[in-house]
């Protein structure tokens, strides 16, 4: 099994684990949710830890391990955790992003190197055999390796889902890339990627190196390109805010060592017990 199909493997099984035990899911992003309360961009960096973490109390068959942010630097790929499969022993990187219901970024490609290469093209690509030739250039090879877990929400409607992007489904089904210049505020233009239908799958924005990440890079949005993605929630879920959380956490943050030792042990009894609640193993 290659770190591709270990990754789809491991979704599957997110999306299994999801389907059987609904309130796991729904608790914990209920609480990487309420984050927000705290900061716009707060829940975006727990929400690391906290599917790290759900890995490992809930997946019983894979290991998790954050990446800590002063890592980046000497990252070879994108990712936030190191998921192992316990069974295989196959390590693969994952990307967490936590981005409202629209425009959703893929990847970076802090190399520069997609955008340079479709500039090449002039204003795109018509013929299919010509788009999957350019799938297997060199600077395209990042295409097959996208392990994005996004966790998108709806903030006004207290609702999220977890959507995974189906690179390899997107990859063979477009046929035509398109360079556009139009858009509401766009300063650059950027290369739309569709499939035979005349349906959007993704999209290439401008921007080299030095430029800002949210300038560049691999994108797609969870509206137009919806058909590409596969829900592991099996759909919208609703959430709610947990207030005591909140309190939680900035009572934490005024006590002692050993208060956080006392009260993370009465959290792993908690755990424990819904372990116990949902029939899963609690060793």
């Amino acid at each position: 099994m290659d770190l591709d199909s270990a990754y789809f493997d491991f979704t599957a099984r997110l999306k299994l684990l999801v389907s059987k035990h609904p309130g796991l899911v729904t608790m914990t992003l209920s609480n990487i949710f309420t984050m927000r309360l705290i900061g716009n961009k707060t829940h975006g960096d727990l929400a690391e830890i906290a599917i790290s973490e759900f890995v490992n109390q809930y997946m019983y068959d894979f290991k998790s391990v954050h990446v800590g942010k002063d890592l980046y630097r000497a990252k070879s790929m994108e990712q936030d955790i190191q998921v192992t499969n316990e069974i295989t022993k196959i390590s693969f990187p994952i990307s967490l992003k936590a981005y409202g219901d629209g425009p959703l970024q893929l990847s970076t490609d802090k190399n520069s190197k997609m955008f340079p290469r479709l500039k090449q093209e002039g204003d795109g690509i018509d013929d299919p055999q010509k788009v999957k030739a350019l799938f297997e250039c060199i600077e395209f090879a990042d295409f097959g390796s996208i392990n994005v877990l996004p966790l998108v929400y709806d903030e006004k409607n207290k609702k999220c889902n977890i959507l995974v992007f189906d690179h390899r489904r997107a990859r063979q089904a477009v046929t035509r890339i398109v360079q556009e210049k139009d858009g509401k505020g766009r300063k650059h233009p950027v290369y739309r990627f569709y499939d035979d239908a005349g349906d959007y799958v993704c999209e290439v924005r401008y921007g080299d190196a030095a430029a800002n990440a949210l300038q560049r890079g691999l994108w797609t949005n969870t509206k137009r390109g919806l058909k590409y993605f596969d829900s592991v929630t099996n759909g919208w879920i609703t959430y709610e805010h947990n207030l005591v959380l909140v309190q939680l956490f900035s009572h934490a943050l005024v006590a002692s060592r050993a208060g956080h030792t006392a009260a993370l042990d009465r959290l792993k009894d908690d755990i424990r017990a819904l372990k116990q609640k949902e029939g899963l193993p609690t060793t």
